[in-house]
């Protein structure tokens, strides 16, 4: 049997064979609403009440779905996480940041800071794919980064921002958010949660930015940065772009953040991109909200490593299962089971999505748990792994 020819029974197939990482699976519910509310916001301009009031739904929606402290607000702008990174070199880090990099995004963002001009090399912190890492005082120290746990906080190589992701989108590892023992006081933590926003647990006062994109677990398109930062976040654009410091006007956060006050982008937005993600967050919330939202996730990506745990060919990816994460799931295959061509039979019945982060380069499958993924859909896609598997010995 080859892949060209393998057919799955109707009956094993998943109601939705959309698995992707991101973009990830918009529900149909948000293209009708996308649909029914076009001739209202599509095509009119984002001054005025239509949009504006679309952006207050966003961003009164994430203070309920995140519980947010008093004084935090949710800031958008234009240009998704990737525009975030130079966003935060500008306007974020007052002269050095720490970094956790442990896979392809967190590297992205240390990459940002450590070659930006204006400020100095970064503390960069790197763990395996696979693993995870925080960019601790101690942790910076045991790596040889600086002298001493105090010397990452107050001394000469001190940082003034920590970062380092919720959830690695290439590797299926996620991290506990808790502000860094011993760091200044005015340090700030900034979390990339693009694939862990709305998946994953966090108390977001342990944070000062937490930002992503919407095209992952928030089931929207890319081409938009939603941030949500603390006072102390705030006051620190405010301080940095008094001093002086050039910034482009696209990626000015103050800019950002006074815009957002008034329920809008500095330029013009993908309108149907914010109806979409205003769609997700409320059907998130009136779920029950994030607590509703990581049960449901966790109990996906836990048929995953169960199953990967229990077959004879399969394990999974992340070793400690306190790494492992709730929204993007990892398999690795032994040398016995060809991965790619499992992914391209799924992928001709309808299955899609499911291949490995391109640059791991693993004998490995990758499928995003998201909670727009229904749970009996991640049960009909085991059960038509099973049957490929089968098929191609």
């Amino acid at each position: 049997m080859t892949a060209t020819n393998i057919e799955i029974p109707n009956d094993l197939l998943p109601a939705d064979g959309r698995f992707g990482s991101g973009p990830a699976r918009i529900r149909p519910a948000q293209i009708e609403a996308l649909t029914s509310a076009a001739t209202e916001v599509l095509g009119t301009s984002h001054r005025q009440a239509p949009v504006k009031n679309l952006v207050g739904r966003i961003r009164s929606g994430l203070a309920d779905l995140f519980s947010l402290p008093e004084g935090y607000e949710v800031v958008l702008g234009n240009g998704g996480s990737t525009v975030f990174w130079d966003v935060a070199a500008f306007g974020l880090v007052r002269e050095r940041a720490a970094h956790a990099t442990f896979g392809e995004f967190g590297q992205k963002f240390a990459k940002a800071t450590d070659t930006a001009p204006h400020l100095k090399s970064s503390l960069i912190l790197g763990a395996e794919p696979g693993t995870a890492a925080i960019p601790t005082p101690e942790a910076l120290a045991e790596a040889g980064l600086v002298s001493s746990p105090a010397e990452a906080a107050t001394g000469e190589s001190a940082a003034d921002v920590f970062a380092w992701p919720h959830n690695e989108t290439s590797t299926g590892v996620a991290t506990q958010i808790k502000r860094p023992a011993g760091i200044a006081e005015d340090a700030l933590v900034v979390i990339d949660a693009t694939s862990g926003a709305g998946g994953l647990a966090v108390d977001i006062a342990e944070t000062d930015v937490y930002y992503f994109a919407p095209q992952k677990n928030m089931g929207s398109d890319g081409g938009l940065w939603v941030a949500i930062m603390s006072p102390r976040a705030i006051a620190r654009a405010q301080e940095i772009k008094d001093s002086g410091r050039w910034i482009p006007t696209s990626l000015d956060l103050v800019t950002a953040v006074e815009n957002s006050a008034k329920d809008q982008t500095y330029n013009t937005p993908a309108v149907a991109t914010l109806l979409l993600l205003a769609e997700q967050i409320e059907w998130i919330n009136g779920n029950g909200g994030l607590t509703w939202a990581t049960e449901r996730t966790a109990e996906s990506s836990g048929l995953v490593y169960d199953w990967a745990e229990s077959a004879e060919a399969t394990h999974p990816y992340v070793v400690e299962p306190a790494d492992r994460s709730s929204v993007v799931a990892t398999v690795d295959f032994d040398e016995s089971v060809d991965a790619a061509a499992v992914a391209k039979v799924l992928r001709a019945n309808g299955v899609v999505d499911v291949e490995p982060y391109r640059k791991l380069g693993r004998n490995q499958l990758r499928i995003a748990t998201f909670v727009s993924v229904d749970p009996d859909d991640v049960r009909a896609l085991l059960a038509c792994i099973d049957h490929v598997i089968d098929a191609l010995k």
